[in-house]
């Protein structure tokens, strides 16, 4: 049992399994912010709303927290504040009011890959390591002391995705082993070099588009970067849309072609600009997502996608 009285602001699986860390480990949660669901959201992880409910925790979702909210928490009088991928920036002078200070879960090993989007920029730039860190909220994002981090492999063939639950699990793990420091007011603080900072911005689903000049290696971690449960890669031909869920690069002298003209059918080899792409499902928009190892997806061998 932790002898805390905290706020949280969480969302998504990193907020679903924070919160019920805290829960389970006895911290008295006074209030959740969160947010709505968005039907227009593919909603893949648990409801940090739905267990705060559960676990008799009042729940608040704001569009963005503000005088209401702010006269809300300084009646509660928290010891801590804890934000778990909550989406929106909170105010400095809500950090002010926990004596024992205001804590955020960021996806990376800050102060890298700083910003939204962590995970999926960390698997397109083809990076092999990424985590969790625990760090000091500040006035500016991601930008506080760090408490501790934790490590987790991107493998070759890990999706966004499968990173994600690695770095849910981590955050989850960097919470369990810091709680009694933070609750006796010891957490460390080890600033962040600045000389190492990268900031990455949000990402939209026009950004999936596929850069058939790009290296087979690049266009393959595009898309895994953003496959499901995100937006997804896609490319068009004779000005139809095409997802590419699923591929696999392959090692291919430059032939005398353009990038994107489809070199075989079956499954689809299509190529780069230095290799080529192996796609294995794909989906035309509005049609049902499909693999591409049977006949008949491409009209012919030659044509070119872009």
């Amino acid at each position: 049992m932790t002898d805390l009285r905290a706020a949280v602001f969480a969302y998504s699986e990193v907020g679903f399994v924070c919160l019920r860390e805290l829960v389970e480990r006895g911290v008295t949660v006074q209030a959740l912010f969160t947010y709505e669901d968005d039907p227009k959201e593919e909603i893949w992880f648990p409801s940090a709303a739905g267990l705060a409910r559960s676990a008799g925790i009042p729940v608040y979702t704001p569009p963005l927290p503000g005088d209401e909210e702010y006269r809300l928490l300084a009646d509660l009088k928290p010891d801590v504040i804890f934000s778990f991928y909550y989406r929106s920036m909170i105010a400095e002078r809500f950090l002010d009011i926990p004596p024992k200070g205001a804590f955020n879960i960021h996806g990376s090993l800050l102060p890298r890959y700083r910003g939204r989007a962590c995970i999926n920029w960390a698997v397109l730039n083809g990076e092999t390591e990424t985590g969790a860190t625990l760090h000091h909220m500040v006035g500016r994002a991601d930008a506080g002391d760090i408490v501790d981090r934790e490590k987790v492999p991107i493998l070759f063939e890990d999706t966004a995705f499968d990173v994600g639950k690695k770095v849910a699990e981590a955050a989850r793990i960097l919470v369990a082993r810091n709680i009694e420091r933070i609750a006796e007011g010891t957490a460390p603080r080890i600033p962040q070099r600045e000389e190492d900072a990268t900031i990455f911005g949000r990402r939209t689903p026009a950004d999936g588009i596929i850069p058939w000049n790009k290296s087979a290696v690049e266009i393959y971690n595009l898309v895994r970067a953003v496959t499901h449960p995100f937006p997804g890669a896609f490319t068009f031909l004779a000005g139809r849309k095409l997802y590419v869920w699923k591929a696999l690069p392959e090692k291919d002298e430059r032939r005398e072609t353009e990038p994107g003209t489809i070199l075989s059918m079956v499954p689809p080899v299509v190529q780069a600009g230095d290799g080529a792409v192996r796609i294995l499902r794909a989906q035309w928009e509005g049609e049902e997502e499909r693999d591409c190892t049977a006949p008949g997806f491409f009209p012919e061998n030659g044509v070119r996608l872009g």
